[in-house]
């Protein structure tokens, strides 16, 4: 059994309904129980009032009905907008209000609640989803993602990752991240298995291991800091996780030394590396990262076009182009007329903001963001070539570069934070003890001009993770401010 993507309708197959589909931080569900649960929740939804193109607010963390809300909107053509409890109550309000969702389901108590809008379809029809990110004013945009992006997507999933007949699949992104989307749509898609992990669950790593050895986890999905994590747990190794052959990532740069480290704890495991936007449903490009990309390049490609899409570079930004790209940032003409275009072939394209170059054999090499671009003593500076410097230290196991900024936002230095080996013998140094000049200096000098150089370089004990599992330079900023 599993969900056909395209006509959003469960499908009998040979797969027996009595394996797992989702074992959330509640309850497990098997495929047959999937499907009952689902059909009571599009009763439900129908009585109060849902139908087709009315956007949901769908509330919880982690819960198995969190996953079962997703697949009933996906049947009803109702397009939901996931927005995890761990983000604070005044967030998940404004992002009810921008979209004037008509009900709100609270995925922990399985209720429905109406709010104070009325009941009404939107504009964009046919979405699958309603994804909300970060605005730089501090608003939060809504990225329409159509129901036609969720099937390419499902496509490409199983005809070119190679996870297997019903993977199963370890889950602890916020659904509100759409990183997760990895998860629940090939789950659906290929009537496997979805691991819903909840940030209590994850803290005991020792039960965290236990949880997904027992459900005999086989790809593992996350941002490469949460990977990088896990590594300080010695149990966090193939001997103990035999059936985990996948480590999928996205959302973030993926160091040389996490996939060396990776490939040493999981030797019969492969590495998948992706990259894309939210605004192009999850992620555009793909390559596997084997021993030999890690002895060739010291700095990670991050893959080749997805079928039916197109990669091109104007002035250094990467353009995807395709029919997984969005319908457009909800209720935000004057930022779609900025960010979308119609491409010669009549698809819709997206300019991402990150900077790229293809090279002879097509693979697509990020180059960090055109906001991410910094100016110190006249200098056009990117901080992510800088980060990637960092990174490839010796003893340097994660490291980020962030700009130390005046009170009128120009730039006053760039600093360096590093998080260093285990065995490097000197995490036993206080937390922002400077990383002696001696030994990073030299080998920085190798790799960029002298106007690139931090001005210090800092050590932490762990670096900080957001909420989406990424480093928060902010944290660092304020943590450094305060010596």
């Amino acid at each position: 059994m599993h969900l056909d993507l395209r006509t959003m309708q469960f499908a009998n197959t040979t797969i027996d309904e009595d394996r797992l589909a989702v074992a959330g931080s509640d309850r497990s569900l098997c495929w047959a129980e999937l499907q009952a649960e689902v059909a009571r929740w599009c009763r439900q939804a129908q009585n109060m009032g849902l139908q087709r193109d009315m956007p949901i607010v769908l509330a919880g963390h982690k819960e198995a009905h969190f996953f079962v809300a997703m697949a009933g909107c996906l049947i009803l053509g109702a397009p939901f907008v996931p927005v995890d409890t761990i983000y604070p109550a005044e967030r998940r309000q404004k992002i009810t209000d921008i979209i004037k969702a008509p009900l709100v389901y609270d995925a922990a108590g399985r209720t429905f609640t109406r709010s104070s809008h009325t009941f009404a379809a939107l504009p964009e029809k046919d979405l699958a989803y309603v994804l909300f990110t970060s605005g730089s004013t501090g608003e939060p945009k809504g990225v329409q993602i159509g129901r036609e992006s969720v099937r390419l997507l499902g496509d490409w999933m199983q005809s070119r990752f190679g996870l297997g007949h019903a993977p199963v699949f370890m889950n602890q992104a916020p659904f509100s991240f759409d990183l997760s989307m990895f998860e629940v749509f090939d789950t659906l898609a290929s009537g496997g298995a979805c691991i819903l992990n909840s940030r209590e669950q994850i803290q005991d790593a020792t039960g965290f291991l236990q949880r997904l050895g027992q459900h005999r986890v086989t790809c593992w999905v996350s941002t490469p800091s949460f990977a990088h994590q896990q590594l300080l747990n010695k149990d966090f190794a193939g001997e103990f996780l035999p059936s985990l052959d996948t480590f999928l990532f996205c959302g973030e740069v993926l160091p040389h030394a996490l996939c060396k480290r990776l490939l040493q704890r999981f030797p019969k495991a492969k590495i998948l590396n992706t990259y894309g936007p939210t605004e192009a449903t999850v992620a555009t490009t793909l390559v596997e990262i084997d021993q030999t990309v890690l002895d060739t390049h010291t700095v990670l490609p991050v893959g080749y076009p997805k079928p039916d899409c197109e990669i091109v570079i104007v002035d250094g930004e990467i353009c995807i182009i395709g029919d997984h790209v969005m319908r457009g940032y909800l209720n935000r003409p004057e930022l779609n007329r900025e960010k979308l275009f119609i491409h010669s072939n009549g698809q819709r394209g997206f300019k991402t903001g990150d900077l790229g170059q293809i090279d002879e054999a097509g693979l697509l090499w990020c180059q960090g963001r055109r906001d991410d671009q910094v100016k110190l003593n006249g200098y056009r500076i990117e901080l992510a070539e800088i980060s990637r410097a960092l990174q490839a230290l010796d003893e340097v196991k994660a490291a980020i570069c962030v700009a130390l900024r005046r009170a009128d936002q120009t730039v006053a230095r760039l600093l360096g934070f590093v998080e260093l080996e285990p065995s490097s013998g000197r995490t036993a140094t206080t937390e922002w003890a400077p990383y002696p000049a001696e030994q990073w200096k030299p080998q920085l000098e190798q790799r960029l001009p002298p106007y690139m150089l931090p001005s210090e370089i800092l050590t932490v004990t762990a670096l900080p993770m957001s909420v989406n599992h990424k480093i928060d330079g902010k944290a660092l900023l304020q943590g450094y401010l305060k010596l």
